[in-house]
């Protein structure tokens, strides 16, 4: 576990203050969530608390904020995102948490695995990961998306799924879009509500800021400022991997999450996440995490399950059909 350090930057002016912090603490939150530490102003100081390494590396940003105000007057949302773009990352094994301004919880990664795939995700516009059942691949991705969401980062939180599970073409399932997309991404959903009260995400849905979508509707849109989260990966086809991908705009994130060994595709058709991390792995900017059995964090029975299932006398075997 890291030592926790603080560290006290003064004197700062109140103006100065709310200069650096932004309408409504916007760049503050951007700099707590980007390198994982607690800042507050108090006595004409700043309180820097955290990691060392973090805390280090946030007096480092501080400085450079500081310094754009005295040469330019004044601090924009693109010169807040340059300076934190470039400013060196958290070292991994420094646990940072995921905050998610909601009575002070935050979530923090259980496992390296984990650890590599949170910072995977705040490097990286565009972050593939596989791993099995429980690894916490979907759950990290929606806690992600909520801090980004709610540190002014992005606009809008977009959630799709392949709609293949069930073996329906979803025009046929009763109901409207809501009703008919629910059991797909329910998976989504419930991550979402453990993490937030149920009125918050009702009002996020009914205000559009939260959006779920079936991957067949994603065609033909651009998404600028955006979360994406596209889950169960491993059930799209090649064409509708490249189309998802290929809908990411300015200032979007997009997280593809799903298990590339297992696939509810017809044996002859090639899974899209497969492809996908073949195809796109020499590409600059694209993170590749892929997780295993030591990163499930269910009950222990899940972890068993799954070795138990992926041990070369049962690969072979899939019983009766």
């Amino acid at each position: 576990m890291s030592t926790v350090t603080t560290l006290r930057i003064a004197p700062l002016s109140a103006d100065e203050a709310l200069a650096l912090f932004g309408p409504g603490d916007r760049y503050l939150r951007r700099v707590r969530e980007v390198l994982g530490v607690s800042i507050v102003f108090r006595e004409g100081a700043l309180l820097i608390e955290g990691p060392g390494v973090a805390v280090e590396k946030a007096r480092e940003v501080i400085d450079q904020l500081r310094g754009v105000l005295v040469a330019q007057g004044s601090l924009t949302d693109e010169s807040v995102k340059q300076i934190l773009r470039i400013a060196p990352e958290v070292a991994i094994g420094d646990s940072s948490p995921i905050n998610l301004f909601e009575k002070a919880r935050s979530i923090r990664p259980r496992t390296k695995g984990q650890e590599r795939y949170v910072a995977a995700i705040r490097e990286h516009d565009l972050t593939f990961c596989s791993g099995p059942a429980g690894c916490g691949k979907t759950y990290l991705a929606v806690a992600m998306a909520l801090n980004a969401l709610r540190s002014d980062q992005v606009r809008k939180i977009v959630l799709v799924r392949p709609a293949v599970e069930a073996g329906e073409k979803i025009g046929f399932l009763p109901g409207d879009l809501l009703a008919k997309v629910n059991p797909f991404l329910r998976p989504l959903l419930d991550a979402m509500n453990d993490m937030l009260p149920f009125e918050a995400v009702r009002r996020y849905m009914e205000g559009d800021v939260v959006e779920i979508v079936p991957l067949a509707f994603m065609r033909g849109r651009t998404l600028n400022e955006t979360f994406v989260i596209l889950d169960e990966a491993q059930n799209t086809t090649v064409t509708q991997m490249k189309m998802f991908l290929t809908r990411m705009g300015e200032g979007s994130k997009i997280v593809v999450t799903g298990d590339a060994t297992q696939s509810d595709l017809p044996p002859d058709a090639t899974s899209g996440l497969a492809d996908a991390l073949r195809r796109l792995r020499e590409i600059e900017g694209i993170a590749m995490v892929t997780l295993t059995g030591a990163d499930i964090v269910r009950h222990r029975l899940v972890r068993e399950i799954v070795q138990a299932y992926e041990s070369p006398q049962q690969r072979g075997s899939q019983g009766p059909k």
